[in-house]
């Protein structure tokens, strides 16, 4: 359907950038690539600046922020830059300076402001920015490749004019989210030359790497228009783990092929007409130079059917469901990365308990809208309401009131800044947890499903602006009513369920369990851990995704007995569970 990506006749620039979601298989693709270029007489330096990064486990070698050579491949040397240490660093340099003169409320405040998304994503960016910079580093390479690319919002956030003037350094204890850039003015003019660097086609291409599945697709091709906005004009898209075969005979196989095929409908036309690659589905796994080098070699990927030893009993949605509806949950979270399904199991969950008994409210803040998508409009039990909160909506409504609250207090120059401070991803956080508090103050009488939760970091920055605001010179906004009634009640066990779903893949699970850490910082535990889309599952016989089903067993283990206090696993479904009726199925 799509030409093979073969790195060799494709990759043409010096610098190369691997991005997308969470288990879509970046690391592998950028670890494959660099090995096929080193072997082609290439000298290259593979970089990850992911704090879950595997890369060590992929090379069975101990990395770390300073490139060293692979012992089993000539020309190719990598690095592991930790941007969690780095932040870690960068907020001592910022906040250091204030302990001892700010009131101990304040700093605290500062703490919590910088240990946001937003922190580790610049401090990642001034790890690759020393790199990039570097002219005795770049010289030395032929080409260097990053495994986790900039977003557009890091991007944007280092172009904004006024963040880089003396009113920013003057105010780094205001609550905001482009704190992170207080102190690096001095990095300026090396930002800049990044930015430029990357927008130059001649030097940089960008690799969107995507599955073969809806929601994969569609966060492919937002990332591509919002890095196209600010200048990453060359880009290529690989579609990752294409099933090349089926066994016709095995209900599982088949459907799991035509399923991808239809998930092409999801492409924009230009990515039909160029720069789309693929690469197969294959059984084993893609650690190790051997394996790395037998993905571009067109080799027969169809392998004897793998034995699986182990056997997991793990319970199923159903359990889950039961679970809530016995301890009388009012509040249940579903969250986790995108492309896992969590508005699947929300939406499952809000109908198995809606057919209990229960009085139930499914809302979302997917600006997709998914979950109108998953009842496609089909007769609800009448127990059951749904609705969704628009991201956009909210956040101009909040922006404009922070704005009209402080315009009486600051001059042109700060209210620019301001402007500017709400353009980022907190801001959202918070707008759309007010949204969420006002669902569920309205909500008292039922039971209120919440596809997508605030994060540890945006309740505890909202607690700590609904405490100290007094003593914070740009706070958050005043804070309402529901909001200062829900935090207690998400902290309550009694009340509220936090459920996180994740794909029994590295990935997936190393970044569920960050949230969960974050969580419990937040005084948040929880509740229960979902494995969705499980081959392991579905028994299928296909030696391909048998292969696969293998391959989860590790990380279902870890999961059920180090990471969960509860575990369930619900199978790859055959066909997509569309409708209420539908939805019904997974309380079976």
């Amino acid at each position: 359907m799509f030409p093979s990506f073969q790195p060799t006749e494709i990759v043409s620039t010096p610098f190369l950038f691997f991005t997308g979601k969470g288990g879509v298989g970046k690391t592998s693709t950028a670890s494959a690539t660099a090995v096929a270029l080193a072997d082609s007489g290439k000298k290259v330096l593979l970089i990850s600046t992911d704090p879950a990064s595997n890369l060590q486990d992929v090379f069975g070698v101990e990395l770390t922020n300073t490139p060293q050579s692979i012992p089993t491949v000539s020309n190719l040397y990598a690095s592991n830059l930790d941007p969690e240490e780095s932040a870690r660093l960068y907020r001592e340099k910022v906040v250091g300076p204030y302990r001892g003169k700010l009131p101990e409320a304040v700093v605290a405040t500062m703490e919590e402001q910088l240990s946001g998304a937003c922190t580790v994503e610049i401090a990642a960016f001034d790890e690759f920015t020393s790199l990039l910079t570097d002219s005795g580093i770049v010289s030395n390479y032929d080409h260097i490749i990053f495994d986790t690319a900039p977003t557009g919002h890091t991007l944007r956030l280092l172009q904004l004019p006024t963040a880089w003037s003396g009113f920013l350094e003057e105010s780094t204890h205001g609550a905001s989210c482009l704190g992170p850039l207080s102190g690096l003015g001095d990095k300026k003019d090396a930002y800049g030359k990044t930015v430029a660097e990357l927008s130059d086609e001649s030097k940089t291409t960008l690799v969107l790497v995507t599955r073969p599945e809806q929601s994969s697709i569609m966060e492919a091709s937002r990332a591509s228009e919002e890095l196209r906005e600010i200048g990453m004009q060359n880009q290529l898209l690989i579609v990752n783990g294409l099933l090349t075969e089926r066994v016709e005979e095995d209900e599982v196989s088949t459907a799991f092929y035509n399923r991808q095929r239809e998930a092409f409908s999801m492409l924009p036309k230009s990515y039909l007409q160029k720069n789309t690659y693929s690469l197969p589905f294959v059984s084993y796994p893609l650690t190790g130079v051997d394996n790395l080098r037998k993905l571009f070699r067109n080799e027969d990927v169809l392998v004897e059917k793998v034995l699986i030893e182990s056997n997991i009993e793990l319970p199923g949605l159903k359990d889950v469901i039961q679970d809530f509806s016995e301890s009388n949950k009012r509040i249940i979270f579903t969250m986790g990365k995108g492309g896992v399904g969590k508005t699947t199991i929300a939406s499952a969950i809000a109908v198995g308990l809606a057919e209990k008994g229960h009085r139930v409210h499914l809302t979302t803040t997917d600006p997709a809208s998914h979950v109108h998508y998953q009842f496609q409009q089909s007769a609800l039990n009448e127990k059951l309401t749904i609705s969704s909160i628009d991201p956009k909506q909210e956040v101009e409504a909040y922006k404009s009131k922070v704005m009209e609250k402080a315009a009486p207090d600051l001059d042109e120059e700060g209210l620019a800044y301001l402007q500017e401070d709400l353009n980022s991803p907190c801001t959202e956080e918070i707008a759309v947890f007010r949204a969420f508090a006002d669902v569920v103050a309205k909500s008292d009488n039922e039971i209120v499903v919440i596809d997508t939760a605030p994060t540890g970091h945006t309740l505890l920055l909202l607690d700590a602006a609904q405490s100290y605001s007094k003593e914070i010179s740009r706070s958050t906004g005043e804070v309402p009513e529901s909001v200062t009634k829900l935090l207690p009640k998400l902290r309550n066990e009694q009340e509220t369920a936090v459920v996180i779903v994740s794909l029994a893949e590295a990935t997936p699970v190393l970044e569920a369990a960050r949230l969960q850490e974050d969580l419990k910082r937040a005084s948040i535990q929880p509740t229960w851990w979902v494995m969705n889309q499980s081959m392991y599952a579905t028994g299928t016989k296909d030696p391909v995704l048998s292969g696969k089903a293998a391959s989860e067993l590790f990380w279902l283990q870890k999961v059920s007995d180090e990471l969960a206090e509860k575990c369930a696993i619900v199978p790859w479904m055959k066909e997509e569970k569309i409708g209420y009726e539908k939805l019904k199925d997974y309380s079976h």
